[in-house]
């Protein structure tokens, strides 16, 4: 009988606890004698080398991916240094992956049938997706939003960056790693109207959600 896997996108804003949902199910994993692997882009320089880590502090050891790294050439040798198929494999930090990469993860599934979960954001500071997120709603086979709330009520969107005084900032690159400090999870509501109060106070227009 044919297998068929999936290519799944499980996506949420910073603080919704995206990884602790990998690192549970990888758990489950475990505990049913399933074959699983988790892997993570090496951008994400918060942890030790090699460890997928939650914020309630919970962690797992992983394979690390690196910018030019062939998923799925990697993948396939995994499976033949572990001398069978490796069912499931658990991607942090999938938003860090190149369009080219989560082509290579859905070939993966496609040849072989297994299943690949990626855990990441939709987008960045500045509301625009990043390239691995865009490439995994453009293939994924089944594509599931993790949702958290912002402190007005709403369902949490931007993941707004924020300066050492509270202050949403508007520029600088895509990526800068960060936790609490550098980041909140706000509702589009919330992140335009911190953004006129910011403009009212520094006497600037503000007419855009850009």
């Amino acid at each position: 009988m044919e297998r068929k896997g999936k290519l799944y996108f499980r996506y949420g804003t910073m603080g919704s606890a995206k990884t602790a949902l990998l690192l549970t199910t990888a758990y489950n994993f475990e505990e049913r004698g399933m074959r699983y692997i988790c892997m993570k882009p090496v951008i994400d320089t918060r942890d030790k080398k090699n460890v997928i880590r939650s914020r309630i502090g919970i962690e797992r050891e992983c394979q690390w991916i690196m910018a030019d790294t062939d998923l799925y050439l990697t993948a396939t040798k995994l499976c033949e240094e572990a001398g069978c198929l490796i069912e499931w494999f658990l991607i942090d930090e999938a938003q860090f992956l190149t369009a080219e990469q989560v082509d290579q993860l859905a070939r993966l599934v496609d040849d072989y049938g297994v299943n690949v979960i990626c855990y990441g954001l939709r987008t960045d500071f500045r509301t625009h997706a990043f390239e691995g997120s865009m490439r995994l709603f453009e293939i994924a086979d089944t594509i599931d939003e993790i949702k958290s709330t912002c402190s007005c009520g709403r369902k949490t969107i931007v993941n707004a960056r924020i300066d050492a005084n509270g202050d949403i900032v508007q520029e600088g690159a895509q990526v800068e790693i960060g936790g609490d400090e550098k980041y909140i999870a706000i509702c589009r509501n919330c992140w335009r109207n911190k953004r006129i109060e910011q403009a009212a106070k520094n006497s600037l227009p503000f007419d855009s959600y850009d």
